[in-house]
């Protein structure tokens, strides 16, 4: 939260600047608006209400926030219509994946929005065609990537990935079975009593390995791409890589600096 809301303020300096440009701020996965707490405690603002609590130098054009959960959308609508009254706000309930074409198809017709869009998604549930549509476009895209906890659990350690799981990965990832195995396995030769015998075995770094790929698939869409901030849990197993793509250079040097200090990989 803490990078996404320090980027999108220094993003409306820039943007104040460019008299003839508007701006427009997606969220995939908005959320109710407030993070769950302790009974005890206050409620914690999320992204979507700390995005709208930046007035200076000046608000979003439109906010478009989407949310497939009925009742998270309606408490972020509701939250909405009594603290931002008058923000041009529009809380969608539907999946990411077809807002995000929505969205593209919006930019190509209307050449003055320039787009911050925000996609931290449950799971591996945004699909690479999704992203893929984007390529071209006035966009600066956060995305939070489940390098560990998502993607790192369906590459089994045998290979043996059922048909289901390469289906999914094959849907994040925008790469065929072959390209996944060829990247994420090598090939062993074990020489036995009985002859050699043939095995695959998982690359070690994969967690890391998955980061860079999918900075390097951002790379075939956007001109630029950012360092990764990556996120870890208590135990500092990485679960997580959060990186930006753009076409501006200018929003490049600026994501890298906001993601410093982040953890080392």
């Amino acid at each position: 939260m803490q990078i996404i809301v320090e980027y999108a303020r220094a993003y409306l300096i820039i943007m104040n600047k460019q008299e003839w440009a508007k701006t427009l701020y997606f969220d995939g996965f908005a959320g109710s608006g407030l993070i769950e707490v302790e009974e005890d405690e206050v409620a914690i603002k999320g992204t979507s209400l700390r995005i709208l609590d930046i007035v200076l130098p000046k608000p979003f054009d439109i906010y478009y926030f989407v949310e497939k959960n009925a009742k998270f959308k309606l408490a972020l609508e509701n939250k909405i219509n009594s603290d931002y009254f008058g923000r041009n706000a529009h809380v969608i309930q539907a999946d990411c994946n077809d807002k995000l074409i929505s969205m593209a198809d919006f930019l190509k017709r209307n050449k003055k929005f320039r787009a911050l869009v925000f996609i931290d998604p449950f799971g591996m549930t945004v699909n690479w065609n999704s992203i893929k549509i984007l390529k071209g476009l006035g966009i600066d895209l956060w995305i939070l990537v489940p390098t560990g906890l998502g993607v790192n659990r369906l590459l089994k350690k045998d290979g043996k990935i059922s048909d289901s799981w390469i289906t999914k990965l094959e849907h994040f990832l925008g790469l065929n079975r072959e390209e996944i195995i060829n990247h994420f396995y090598k090939n062993q030769t074990a020489h036995t009593l009985f002859g050699e015998v043939n095995s695959i075995e998982k690359e070690k770094s994969c967690i890391n390995k998955i980061g860079e790929l999918y900075r390097q698939r951002l790379n075939t869409i956007f001109d630029f791409v950012s360092e990764s901030f990556v996120m870890r849990n208590s135990n500092n197993s990485i679960m997580y890589h959060f990186m930006m793509g753009t076409n501006n250079p200018t929003a490049l040097k600026l994501a890298n600096d906001v993601i410093k200090p982040k953890y080392k990989l």
